[in-house]
C-alpha cells in the first residue's frame, strides 16, 4: 500500500500570505489520502505545527520536515526566519539571503524523499531545475488570483506602460476580456522599470511556464474568465482548489486558533462589543500582516472612520502604537470606546470569526488574496485599499469585474515595509468610500447581493461534487496515474 500511496512534498515561502494557503492546501491533500511532507524551518513550523499534529493524530499521513535557517551566517538573531520580521531593508536583505541559502538543503531533501511531485511556492523559481533533474513534476503554487497572474504575464510581455508621458497616465491591460485601466504607479517598481528586483521576479513567471502546471487558491465561479485566459492564451495548465481556508477550518475553534490567539487580550470584550451591534452595521478594517502605515495615514484613517459615523473594528499593528508624547491612537481608542462607535484590536485579530459575525457588514482590505477570499466566503462587500505587489490588480478584480468593491483611491504601489507619506489617502476619501459601502444606497445593495452570491458559490464549490472538490480529486488522480506510468516504465526498462 505504501508504494501505491502518492508522495507529495510542499515547500512554502516564509511569509504569512503565502504560507497560510499552502499549509491549508497540503492538509487538504493529506485528507484525501496523499502522503504529505512540508519542508520548512523551525520558527516557521511553530506557527502551524499544532494543525499538522492534530491531522496526524487523526490518522492522516502528514509531517513537517525541518531544515535549519542559516541565522548566524546571515547575521540574524535566532527565530527571525519570516519575511514579516523584515522591519527594515537591512533585515529584509538578510532574510532574503537566508532563504536563498536554503536551496541546497531543500534539494538534498528532494533526493532523499524521492517524492512523486513537488508543490513549491511561486517565489522558489529554482525548484523547476531541481525537479527536472529528478524527473518529477513541479507544480507552481500561485498564492493570489488568476486575474493578477494574467496581469503580470501580459504587462511583462507587452509593456503597455512604456512610452507614457507620466506615471499617472492610464494604460489598458492588453488581451483582457474586461477593460482594465491602470497607471504605471500602480504596478510594482520592478515592472515599471528594470531594477535589481526585476532579475528576482521575472524568472518566477518564466518558471511557471516550465512547470507541470499551476495550483490556485481560487475557484471557478469566482474568476472563470481569467482561468480560461490563463489556460488558453498563456497555455498554462491549472487547477483551482479554493477557498482552502474555509475547506480546512470549518469549525469555530479552528477559525479562532488560526494565528496567535495568545496575543489577543480580552477576547470577550471585542465579542461582547460586536454582539451589541445591529446586523451588518460594523465595518472591519485590516491591512494584513505586512503593511506598515505612516503616522499621518493612521491619523487620516482614524478621522475618516470617526467622521463616517459608522461602527468599526480596526486592527492596528503593535509597532504602529504611538511612542513618546504622541498618544493620538490611544486617545482615539478611548474616545471611541466611550462613544461605543469603534473598537481597536492591537496587532492580531481572529479575522475569520469577526468576518462571520452577523454584525459585520463590510471590510476595508489591503486586497491581499487571503483576506479577499475570507471576506467573500462571509459574503461581504469591500473597500479596496491596495498597498503593494499584486494588490492593485486584485482591486481591479473586486471593483471592475466582480462589482463587490469600492476603491478608496490608492495611487502608488510601494514596497510593503516602506512608509510612504506622499501616498496618504485623505479622510474625505475614506468617508466617501465608507458611505458608499455601508450606506443604504443602490450601489451598496447591489454589491451586497453580488458578494452574497459569490459567498454561496464559495461554500458550494468545496462540498462533495462542487467544482473545487472535483478539481482536487482530478489532480490527485492525475498525479497518481503519472506515478504508476513512471513505475511501469522503470519496470520495463
Amino acid at each position: 500500500m505504501e508504494s501505491q500511496q502518492l508522495n507529495v512534498v510542499f515547500v512554502p515561502f516564509p511569509t504569512p500570505g503565502h504560507m497560510i494557503p499552502m499549509i491549508d492546501t497540503a492538509r487538504l491533500f493529506a485528507k484525501h489520502g496523499v502522503n504529505v511532507t512540508i519542508i520548512t524551518t523551525h520558527a516557521n513550523a511553530s506557527t502551524f505545527q499544532k494543525f499538522i499534529d492534530s491531522d496526524f493524530n487523526a490518522g492522516y499521513s502528514i509531517k513537517t520536515q525541518l531544515i535549519q535557517f542559516p541565522s548566524a551566517q546571515v547575521g540574524l538573531p535566532e527565530g527571525v526566519e519570516n519575511i514579516k520580521d523584515g522591519t527594515s531593508l537591512e533585515i529584509l536583505g538578510k532574510l532574503s539571503r537566508g532563504i536563498w541559502m536554503l536551496q541546497n538543503p531543500i534539494e538534498i531533501l528532494f533526493k532523499d524523499l524521492q517524492p512523486d511531485c513537488v508543490v513549491t511556492d511561486m517565489m522558489h523559481a529554482w525548484t523547476v531545475e531541481a525537479a527536472a533533474k529528478l524527473g518529477i513534476p513541479r507544480i507552481h503554487y500561485y498564492s493570489s488570483s488568476y486575474f493578477s497572474n494574467c496581469a503580470f504575464h501580459f504587462i511583462i510581455k507587452y509593456r503597455p506602460h512604456d512610452g507614457l508621458v507620466s506615471d499617472t497616465q492610464k494604460f489598458t491591460i492588453p488581451g483582457f476580456p474586461h477593460t482594465i485601466e491602470m497607471t504605471p504607479l500602480q504596478i510594482p517598481d520592478w515592472l515599471r522599470e528594470k531594477n535589481a528586483a526585476t532579475a528576482y521576479f521575472e524568472p518566477m513567471f518564466q518558471s511557471e511556464k516550465r512547470s507541470y502546471g499551476t495550483l490556485y487558491n481560487s475557484f471557478h465561479e469566482l474568476e472563470s474568465d481569467y482561468e480560461k485566459l490563463s489556460r488558453g492564451t498563456l497555455g498554462i495548465k491549472s487547477w483551482s482548489v479554493g477557498p482552502v481556508s474555509s475547506w480546512v477550518n470549518k469549525d469555530d475553534e479552528k477559525k479562532a486558533n488560526r494565528g496567535n490567539m495568545e496575543e489577543l487580550e480580552k477576547e470577550a470584550d471585542w465579542l461582547n462589543w460586536l454582539n451589541s451591534k445591529e446586523n451588518e452595521s460594523v465595518l472591519y478594517v485590516s491591512f494584513g500582516s505586512l503593511t506598515r502605515l505612516a503616522h499621518a495615514q493612521l491619523v487620516e484613517i482614524a478621522h475618516g472612520l470617526e467622521n463616517s459615523g459608522h461602527n468599526f473594528i480596526w486592527v492596528v499593528r503593535a509597532n504602529d502604537r504611538d511612542e513618546g508624547e504622541n498618544s493620538f491612537l490611544q486617545d482615539f481608542e478611548q474616545r471611541m470606546k466611550e462613544r461605543k462607535k469603534g473598537y481597536i484590536i492591537w496587532n492580531w485579530a481572529p479575522q475569520l470569526l469577526i468576518l462571520d459575525h452577523p454584525a459585520t457588514g463590510g471590510i476595508v482590505t489591503h486586497c491581499g488574496w487571503n483576506s479577499i477570499l475570507e471576506s467573500l466566503n462571509a459574503g461581504l462587500p469591500m473597500i479596496a485599499w491596495p498597498m503593494f505587489a499584486d494588490q492593485f490588480y486584485n482591486e481591479k478584480l473586486l471593483v471592475d469585474v466582480l462589482k463587490i468593491g469600492v476603491p478608496v483611491g490608492a495611487k502608488e504601489n510601494k514596497l510593503w515595509n516602506s512608509i510612504s507619506v506622499e501616498a496618504v489617502v485623505k479622510r474625505e476619501e475614506i468617508v466617501k468610500a465608507v458611505e458608499i459601502l455601508m450606506g443604504s444606497g443602490r450601489e451598496s445593495k447591489e454589491m451586497r447581493i453580488n458578494a452574497k452570491k459569490l459567498g454561496d458559490a464559495s461554500k458550494r464549490t468545496i462540498e462533495e461534487g462542487g467544482h473545487s472538490y472535483n478539481t482536487l480529486i482530478q489532480l490527485i488522480d492525475e498525479l497518481t496515474s503519472l506515478k504508476k506510468s513512471k513505475a511501469l516504465d522503470e519496470k520495463v526498462n
